[in-house]
């Protein structure tokens, strides 16, 4: 080990004599060259080659010289090139404004010289300025038109950066399935170039998204590539973190075994080498299973071990993870003032982490003053008054010619309008007349147009209406219909029974409250179909409609996650709860034995978004576009479960009735997510 570390040393001590040497010989060479391109052909030499060396100051100095000498000289692609490393200093020093300022003037020369490859790499350069600054956008713009020109000469070390930065700018502007994609092209080229740095990295930055897209097992396959590509000695504080990250994804598809496995040796491993926070991240999965696998104090002992160690080293997400177990761990207990306590500092920190998240841009420096050389410095005096006389000369033909064309151009349209005037003046009046007559004749059609489509929409809707009420019954009758089987064929004990009374009762009053519910609300529209907004919480909507499907979740072995949180709806809660209680439904209806059902609610734009989100059978291209159709399109569930096709088409209606809107993204074989979106206030007017 020792021997390695000397040989690096060496190697290091080498390449900086070799550098040194290099900008010292260019610099003696330099200053007994005659004022002409050749100077400035090796002035740029000596300035990337102290840029490599990060002298930035010495480098901007020969820079200022060099753009007069080129600008003297018209030497067009001196003047690109000086620009360029002017704009990659200023990057450097986070002075982004002059950055941009020199990238811009050294892409219009390019572009008159023609060159390709030098306005690709201005353009690559600007984008990732952009992504650091958060502007993703104009980022991405510019860094895929850099690409083009990379791919097309098979330039792989520009074509490595390009991705991976790419990669990074779609996945904060939440397109993960383009982050992907760019990650797996960098991860094809960095195993072309042999960069073994880089491959770890794009190989983990690929299970990561995979396992952000709720695909655990390609996540594994990745993480276990990371693992086969680690270095014992070096790379010890990147398995610390990849063990527990594997255990966590078996533990989503419920593999115990395979879960406890990585989790106990990522635990292990990471107290051997003192990494608390892969000792964080190890202890906040094994106790989340130890949560699952109803050990109880074991795992009580392990998340307030991980609080400890979040709050010390101010890990933020495991901090947020563990809030959460906490609140699961005192629910169960019945702790549930501590489960509250939990609950709160779980929003409160995920708000700050959010708001952390929001794209930051850098604070815009003002331009760096450069002092010129002292040897030559008349030369270059004599050049900058030449540069300055041509520049006034230049200016003022401008300015008379511009003064010419102005005067003309007000002439001339001063008279069209003048002889427009006159034209139009007769004719104002009767246009005027026949346009307030035509607006009367249109207001007087579209109110008899609204009447008329009002009426039909209100016979289709009570129509349907009463045709999916058994629909969104089915759960919880059939629940009661089970027991109510059971115990006609002697197929459970007394005490069996008199167990299950609570649940047997607790699902009628569920299927009662829901028939009282639908009934009512149908009943006080017969007379008019008009909602009745009121303010809400959709948390309690969300819980209400799961209770309901509870029995049906435990038979098909689904894992179902509450993501929601507290929070006001403006719309009619008897028409959300029926749009609710049918997403959910078809969720559970199109998911598999181990699949995921996710609810939640977060603020959108001042609006409520509502996702329902499940990893499930998902829904082809061209049925998505049959969903929401006036019609009876139906499929059959996981577990042949039958359905009337009618439920989406009424949710659809229901939430425009509430001013909303609701769609749906789907991939087949990946999942589906459901979103409605309704006001959190009244509308105005």
């Amino acid at each position: 080990m020792k021997q390695l570390i000397t040989l690096a040393v060496l190697c290091s001590s080498f390449f900086c004599f070799s550098q040194t040497n290099e900008i010292d010989s260019l610099t003696v060479h330099l200053s007994f060259q005659k004022q002409d391109s050749s100077k400035v052909d090796t002035s740029l030499r000596l300035i990337k080659a102290l840029y490599q060396a990060k002298s930035y100051k010495k480098a901007l100095t020969y820079i200022d010289n060099t753009e007069r000498l080129s600008k003297f000289l018209n030497h067009t692609k001196g003047i690109a090139d000086v620009n360029y490393y002017k704009a990659l200093i200023y990057a450097q020093r986070d002075d982004y404004y002059n950055a941009i300022d020199g990238y811009n003037r050294s892409k219009r020369y390019y572009i008159q010289l023609g060159d390709t490859l030098g306005i690709a790499k201005v353009n690559n350069s600007i984008g990732l300025i952009e992504i650091k600054r958060g502007n993703y956008t104009v980022g991405l713009e510019n860094s895929l038109s850099a690409i083009q020109t990379f791919e097309s000469r098979n330039l792989r070390n520009e074509l490595s950066s390009a991705y991976n930065n790419l990669a990074e700018a779609y996945y904060n502007t939440k397109q993960v399935d383009k982050s992907l994609e760019f990650n797996i092209k960098a991860l094809n080229v960095r195993e072309q170039l042999r960069d073994s740095i880089g491959i770890k990295t794009s190989t983990r930055n690929i299970a990561l998204l995979y396992s952000e897209r709720k695909e655990h097992r390609k996540a594994i396959e990745y993480y276990e590539k990371v693992l086969k590509l680690l270095n014992p000695i070096t790379d010890k504080k990147l398995k610390g973190e990849i063990l527990p990250r594997i255990g966590a994804e078996y533990l989503q598809f419920k593999d115990y075994d395979k879960a406890a496995e990585y989790l106990v040796e990522g635990l292990k491993f990471n107290r051997k080498n003192n990494n608390e926070d892969g000792i964080l991240r190890a202890l906040n999965a094994v106790g989340e299973l130890n949560i699952e696998q109803n050990n109880y104090r074991t795992a009580q002992a392990q998340i307030d071990e991980a609080y400890s160690i979040a709050t010390k080293i101010n890990n933020k997400p495991e901090l947020l993870k563990n809030y959460r177990l906490h609140k699961e761990l005192d629910s169960i207990n019945g702790k549930f003032q501590n489960a509250f306590f939990w609950q709160g500092k779980y929003f409160t920190l995920k708000s700050e982490l959010d708001r952390e998240n929001q794209p930051k841009i850098p604070v815009i420096t003002k331009p760096i003053e450069v002092k010129p050389l002292i040897e030559n410095q008349d030369d270059f005096d004599t050049i900058a008054k030449q540069e300055q006389q041509k520049k006034d000369a230049i200016l003022e033909k401008r300015l008379k010619a511009i003064s010419y064309i102005l005067g003309a151009a007000f002439l001339i349209v001063s008279t069209i309008l003048l002889l427009i005037y006159l034209k139009r003046k007769n004719t104002l009046k009767f246009n005027r007349e026949l346009r307030e007559k035509n607006t009367q004749i249109k207001l007087q059609n579209e109110e008899l147009s609204k009447k008329t489509s009002h009426l039909e929409e209100v016979n289709n809707v009570k129509d349907r209406l009463f045709s999916i009420v058994s629909h969104d019954l089915k759960d919880s009758i059939s629940s009661i219909k089970g027991f109510i089987d059971l115990l006609k064929e002697d197929g459970i004990s007394r005490e069996e029974f008199y167990d299950l009374v609570p649940e047997l009762s607790e699902n009628a009053d569920s299927a009662s409250q829901l028939l009282y519910n639908l009934l009512n609300w149908s009943k006080s529209q017969m007379q008019n179909l008009e909602p009745k907004p009121e303010l809400f919480n959709i948390q309690e909507v969300f819980q209400n409609k799961m209770a309901l499907v509870e029995h049906k979740v435990e038979q098909k072995r689904i894992v179902l996650i509450d993501e929601s949180h507290r929070d006001f709806i403006y719309a009619d809660k008897s028409m959300i709860e029926i749009v609710i209680q049918n997403l959910i439904t078809n969720a559970v209806k199109f998911t598999r034995v181990g699949d995921v059902i996710t609810v939640s609610n977060s603020d959108h734009n001042g609006k409520s978004l509502i996702c329902v989100e499940d990893t499930g059978v998902g829904i082809s291209r061209e049925n998505v576009d049959k969903l929401f159709q006036n019609g009876t399109f139906s499929t059959r569930g996981t577990s042949n479960e039958k359905g009337t096709g009618l439920g989406l088409t009424i949710c659809k209606e229901l939430v425009e009735l509430n001013n909303g809107r609701i769609w749906v993204e789907s991939t087949l074989n990946v999942g589906t997510k459901f979103y409605v979106e309704l006001p959190k206030v009244k509308p105005a007017e």
